[in-house]
């Protein structure tokens, strides 16, 4: 039987009903041994989350400790589990992500394959069968969105943008000596990119283990995703103060401004309108060409970015 020596921390705001499906994941691991304990991590709910995790932690073969904050945001209540953890390992969860019965199992191996302190591991999340999926979900999933897990091979060291912290552990030793959530980052976005680049400067390697499965609990519409999209527009400006302007752009070898460039935007920016009677198919069974699915991203979401200067993932005054 494995030693239990994990820490699993859910960060949850608003959302009982899912977190309890979370929560009952994590109860159903086929090494739930292994799992020293559930850190819920409450920033401010106030839906009756409290009470039910109380009802749950009364009967729970785990044991689920609740632990509240006022509204801070996602990285403040990251951190707050962080601190009060005491497994060896802390597993970062999120209240939406339902674990695969042998998820747990999956970390707990790599962790023991690579017991160095500066070797982390990264899971696959993908759409739950129960979000019904649609073909624009799956674009998304597909590389050309923020689930970017379909260009990764197992045991590879993931790039900067890959750092994902919803299904990923790590010593927690490390994190504590080398650093851990910017709390500038009150809502969603960049805040575990931004963290993944500081401690890849301290020497993380993070490994990604396809077989650590996570189903993210949630159906996308369009409209949602352009409102996320323009959300962290907001989060990128801190994330370029903290790392250099660039980054992210580079790290996607974002297209240079050539002219076949310029024209394929200036065909974008004229069809999308033409094409707009199309737009609520996006959020139905019916597939399309992944060219439309870009475009009306384009037009909708990315339409008036700003402009990148390449630069390298460093930190002059990094202390």
């Amino acid at each position: 039987m494995p030693e239990a020596k994990l820490s699993v921390i859910i960060p949850t705001y608003n959302r009982k009903a899912i977190l309890k499906r979370a929560l009952d994941g994590y109860t159903q691991q086929t090494a739930r041994d292994g799992i020293l304990e559930i850190l819920v991590v409450d920033d401010g709910s106030a839906d009756g989350t409290g009470e039910m995790v109380a009802e749950f932690a009364r009967n729970s073969p785990v044991p689920v400790r609740y632990l509240r904050h006022e509204n801070s945001g996602l990285a403040a209540t990251r951190n707050h589990g962080i601190r009060e953890a005491r497994g060896e390992l802390v597993l970062l969860g999120d209240d939406d992500i339902i674990p695969a019965p042998n998820m747990v199992a999956e970390h707990l191996a790599w962790h023991r394959a690579h017991p160095e302190m500066a070797v982390g591991v990264l899971g696959q999340v993908v759409w739950s069968p129960e979000a019904l999926s649609t073909p624009f979900m799956r674009w998304m999933a597909s590389g050309e969105g923020y689930l970017r897990y379909t260009h990764l091979t197992a045991g590879q060291e993931v790039d900067v943008l890959s750092r994902y912290f919803n299904n990923t552990s790590v010593k927690v030793d490390f994190l504590r000596h080398n650093g851990v959530f910017d709390e500038d980052f009150r809502v969603y976005g960049f805040e575990d990119t931004e963290l993944g680049c500081r401690l890849g400067n301290k020497g993380l390697r993070l490994l990604y283990n396809p077989g650590a499965i996570g189903y993210h609990l949630k159906r996308l519409t369009f409209d949602e995703e352009v409102r996320r999209f323009h959300q962290l527009r907001v989060t990128r400006a801190i994330f370029d103060s903290k790392v250099g302007k660039g980054l992210y752009d580079q790290a996607w070898r974002r297209p240079k401004a050539t002219l076949a460039y310029r024209c394929k935007v200036a065909v974008t920016r004229t069809l999308v309108p033409v094409l707009a009677p199309l737009k609520p198919l996006l959020d139905s069974q019916i597939p399309m060409p992944s060219v439309v699915y870009r475009a009306f991203h384009y037009y909708y979401a990315e339409h008036g970015g700003r402009k990148s200067e390449g630069n390298a993932c460093s930190q002059p005054n990094d202390a």
